[in-house]
């Protein structure tokens, strides 16, 4: 900017400007003056500007069968974190993972039950044999190899222990050494203060339901599956493969954490005289007692035991302030999906295009246009694709446990997961960030990028506690998930929805989540600057975020 005011007479002779007088030459510089000073007052979220061609090519690429499915502990994780790796040093990020690296190895545990397992009801004589994958699916938890069991069946209804709604499902019965089976969900509830209302609270997520059975010293424990219950076809669960953080000394844990198909949950409950319909009901009912099936459960499980390490891919971008810098905001995406795995419509390779592909993609953009600020924010900014989301949110639970920016130094965590390419949003969802102290600065941002705050209409799948944010929430650190809303400018008013609707049915965790050249990420634009601006705000003011006072997550 200096070199244009120069307006001495020794120019270059290569110069447009040697053919023009003195005068000319000052009419020239004070005419190109407002250009300059608009130059100095475009905002820095456009220093780097949002490509949804780039993020289109990001998907493309990570979705491809080449990546075989970014599968944990394969040589799709080599090709994905690589890949990640070096976009994260072509966008300039400084490496902060180990040995200087891009890379945060995660130790694993893969487990892998075997498809010749066995699962029998027995009942004063008479057997009901359960098969393996088609009637039940799921792993042993002890990371101790082969398991066997052989014991009482109790029926939990949801498996919920929740002093605060006044409910206990355990109530009056010891499953020590039994084998519970219960439903996933929790009570339908239209009261905000009964188990959040429509919105599924923690207490109905298949990880509480072992969680607490573990707690209660139970052998085994078997979820009835049921669509409506679940969220998703039986398929989704129907694995016999999984991946655990090691098991740490002390921790109780389960021989056999799985599902039963609607239809083998049927014939047991059968065995004493009920159906999945009348025993849902009953679990549904206020004042539910749990009761003995009158059935003892036998399994054989041969099992194997692979340890491995995994890797979170992350940098960071340093901020400009020198004490604040040492705090910073972290955006999140998962980049594992599932696979090559058991073919469907001939297909083996399960691509995780918008799971979570578009996450992976969004995050990239975000980390070149918060490195391409002048001047930067006075927080740093870790930018982090975490590994292991699809086995139970293993690799942000591990950072949480192994952070490298202290939790009680970290502003926000922004969290990207499975956002498909509809088109330009007129709506946000950000459900949990109403119960943060920036709250204000969420609605301002979305006011901003002229987008009107949506409550989740998936609230009732419990979709707060399914991604990678909910490991930071727990930790303390204010935490949510953004993702488009359901009104998409120029589509009908149902557009997105059947969308979603149509992708969970028919795509969802399985190989027909494959890139399609005509999705549209334009919105992708305005869902980035919408999380530049909420981040470069907390990352410019003078205190850290907080959750509000009496919230579950909120760290004293």
């Amino acid at each position: 900017m200096a070199d244009l005011f120069n307006l001495n007479t020794n120019r270059d002779a290569r110069s447009p400007l040697t053919t023009l007088t003195l005068d000319e030459e000052i009419s020239v510089a004070y005419r190109l003056i407002p250009l300059l000073v608009a130059l100095l007052l475009v905002p820095a979220s456009l220093a780097g500007e949002i490509s949804a061609d780039r993020i289109k090519a990001a998907v493309a690429q990570l979705a491809s069968d080449k990546f075989e499915g970014r599968e944990p502990g394969t040589n799709g994780e080599v090709l994905t974190t690589e890949y990640l790796a070096d976009e994260f040093e072509k966008a300039g990020l400084k490496p902060i993972g180990e040995r200087d690296s891009y890379f945060q190895p995660v130790p694993l545990v893969r487990v892998i039950t075997s498809p010749k397992s066995t699962l029998h009801a027995v009942k004063s004589g008479t057997t009901l044999d359960i098969p393996c994958e088609e009637g039940f699916a799921g792993v042993s938890q002890t990371q101790a190899g082969d398991e066997a069991f052989d014991a009482e069946a109790v029926f939990v209804g949801h498996g919920i222990t929740a002093p605060e709604f006044g409910w206990d499902d355990y109530q009056g019965v010891d499953v020590k050494g039994k084998i519970v089976v219960l439903f996933t969900n929790e009570p339908p509830s239209s009261d905000s203060k009964f188990f959040g209302g429509t919105a599924l609270t923690y207490y109905g997520r298949w990880t509480y339901k072992f969680e607490e059975a573990a707690r209660r010293g139970a052998k085994a424990c078997f979820i009835i599956h049921t669509n409506e219950t679940a969220g998703y076809p039986y398929s989704v669960v129907r694995r016999l493969e999984s991946a655990q953080l090691k098991r740490e000394p002390g921790q109780p844990v389960l021989a056999f954490a799985g599902w039963l198909s609607r239809a083998a949950g049927d014939k047991l409950l059968g065995l004493s005289g009920r159906n999945v319909d009348e025993a849902l009901a009953a679990a549904d009912t206020k004042g539910f007692k749990p009761y003995s099936l009158g059935v003892n459960l036998k399994g054989h499980l041969p099992t194997r035991i692979e340890n491995f390490v995994s890797h979170n891919v992350v940098g960071l971008v340093e901020g400009s302030d020198p004490t604040l810098k040492s705090e910073a905001v972290v955006f999140t995406a998962h980049w594992d999906h599932l696979g090559i795995g058991k073919p469907v419509l001939g297909d083996a390779i399960y691509n995780g295009a918008a799971d979570n592909a578009t996450g992976c993609g969004l995050l990239l953009e975000l980390a070149r246009a918060w490195s391409q600020q002048s001047p930067k924010p006075k927080r740093s900014a870790v930018f982090l694709a975490v590994t292991a989301e699809e086995k139970g949110l293993l690799g942000s639970k591990f950072y949480t446990r192994s952070p490298l920016i202290p939790l009680s130094k970290t502003a926000l965590n922004l969290n990207m997961d499975m956002i498909l390419p509809l088109g330009v949003p007129q709506s946000v969802v950000v459900t949990g960030a109403d119960r943060t102290s920036i709250w204000p600065t969420v609605k301002a941002a979305a006011e901003k990028n002229h987008l009107e705050i949506e409550t989740d209409q998936r609230a009732h799948l419990g979709i707060f506690y399914r991604s990678d944010h909910f490991s930071m929430a727990r930790s303390g650190v204010p935490a949510f998930s953004v993702a488009a809303g359901m009104k998409i400018t120029g589509k009908p008013n149902d557009f997105a929805t059947k969308a979603h609707k149509d992708f969970n049915d028919k795509a969802y965790h399985s190989p027909q989540d494959e890139f399609q050249p005509d999705w549209d990420f334009s919105g992708f634009v305005v869902l980035a600057e919408f999380m530049l601006d909420v981040a470069r705000d907390v990352a410019n003011t003078n205190q850290l975020p907080t959750w509000n006072n009496g919230d579950e997550f909120r760290r004293e």
